[in-house]
């Protein structure tokens, strides 16, 4: 339980958010699959994060830190152990869903499970094409845990039936070890750092709009990784500017990959005042610095390509617009469902506590907005983006909100209130 002292403040100064959690996993696992050493930059030293390194540890990768640079001992494509134990991910749907991808092609067989939630999140979407590659895996109906027994590959052709870059990832992955190309058609184009991350590496990928093309390699090769700031983390600090009087930040060195941009394409539809400065590129990823200040928000509904690029800051778009002028709606937003909670309920249930006026629907939600926020007890459902909403919401409480189960924000952002209080003085 967390009583916030945080709240009824505006927001000012200068701030960095932590290392990019999609691009930390990514990095962990490409530099295991490459020949030499990867030094990583600015990793993301969440929970998440320390579960794949965790894992690939547990598949013989020598894995040191010295002065905040990670370094991976890549042992090449073929160059994995078979592990002594189960693969444990923790909460890491990223890291279960990608490395199956690789255990799929390996010369050994092995299990990998999870936390109670990672449990209950449906693998089928990745075991399914996996399958049609000739994997062999063995599930609970559909669940984790996963038994993985290695095999040979075959290259495959696959029309994506959701926008997820896990699923692609996995795929891609598989794709270095099969026969062939490997064809992924995308309806909607999700996040793509695993595209990017292994052209850097070397591998043989080709994008043309919506299709991507992977061959199979015999080798990837260790590369130096400087990890910018995570958008994702980044727009819970946005919007505690946004929506608190007097406010003015510029949060440094963040990622803006137009794949995880589509909340910030929102705000400024939506009247934010959002300005992208010193705009750069760093491996291969684009950064810039974002300056925001306070600003009075209208109306917007959100559906179909867009979903895909704010997938998770949906939570944070129902915040927002519970408190901009008019209602807005959200569609083909289903994949909400099976995140770390139901997305759509928990967040729909928590901001109604406090003021809010939101109605559940298949896909989405309706939100009345103008409305104003008092404080309550919340519940975080052991999900970090809930957790992180409610504490932003608590910026425009006169009284501050008591949050149960708060620390599972250490998931994906440990310094998250530190940033808060720093900006908060």
């Amino acid at each position: 339980m967390k009583k916030f002292l945080i709240h009824n403040k505006s927001l000012n100064g200068k701030t960095k958010v932590l290392g990019d959690k999609s691009i930390s996993h990514r990095a962990i696992m490409f530099g295991a699959l490459a020949e030499g050493v990867t030094t990583i930059s600015g990793f993301l030293k969440g929970e998440d994060c320390i579960s794949t390194i965790q894992c690939f540890k547990q598949l013989g990768i020598n894995i040191v830190e010295e002065n905040n640079i990670i370094k991976v001992y890549g042992n090449g494509l073929y160059g994995l152990k078979k592990p002594k134990e189960t693969l444990y991910v923790g909460n890491s749907g990223t890291t279960i869903r990608l490395i199956c991808g690789i255990l799929a092609a390996q010369n050994f067989s092995s299990t990998i499970t999870g936390d109670s939630s990672i449990i209950k999140r449906p693998m089928k979407r990745i075991i399914e094409p996996l399958k049609l590659m000739g994997a062999n895996i063995e599930s609970d109906e559909g669940y984790a845990p996963l038994n993985i027994f290695g095999k040979n590959l075959s290259n495959i052709q696959y029309n994506m039936p959701i926008a997820s870059a896990q699923v692609k990832s996995a795929i891609l992955l598989a794709s270095l070890y099969a026969n062939g190309k490997t064809t992924i058609i995308e309806k909607f184009k999700s996040r793509d750092h695993s595209e990017i991350m292994l052209k850097y590496f070397g591998a043989n990928i080709s994008i043309n709009k919506n299709v991507i093309e992977s061959n199979s390699i015999n080798k990837l090769v260790a590369q130096n990784i400087n990890i910018c700031g995570d958008i994702s983390s980044a727009c819970f600090i946005i919007v505690g500017a946004l929506i608190t009087k007097n406010s003015h930040i510029i949060i440094e060195n963040v990622g803006i990959n137009p794949t995880r941009t589509g909340f910030l394409d929102i705000l400024l539809k939506m009247g934010a005042n959002i300005k992208f400065l010193n705009v750069r590129y760093i491996s291969g990823e684009k950064v810039c610095d974002i300056e925001v200040k306070s600003s009075k928000l209208k109306a917007c509904n959100i559906y179909g390509h867009i979903i895909p690029l704010m997938i998770d800051e949906i939570p944070l778009f129902a915040l927002v617009a519970s408190l901009a002028d008019g209602t807005s709606i959200v569609k083909d937003a289903t994949e909400l469902k099976y995140k770390e909670s139901n997305r759509i309920k928990t967040i729909s249930t928590e901001l109604n506590k406090i003021g809010a006026n939101i109605t559940e629907t298949d896909d989405g939600m309706i939100i009345e907005g103008n409305k104003t926020f008092f404080a309550s007890e919340c519940e975080s459902y052991n999900d970090h983006r809930i957790a992180m909403c409610i504490a932003i919401a608590s910026l425009v409480c006169k009284e501050p909100i008591v949050l149960n189960n708060y620390k599972c924000i250490n998931i994906s952002f440990p310094n998250f209130f530190d940033i808060l209080e720093r900006l908060g003085e």
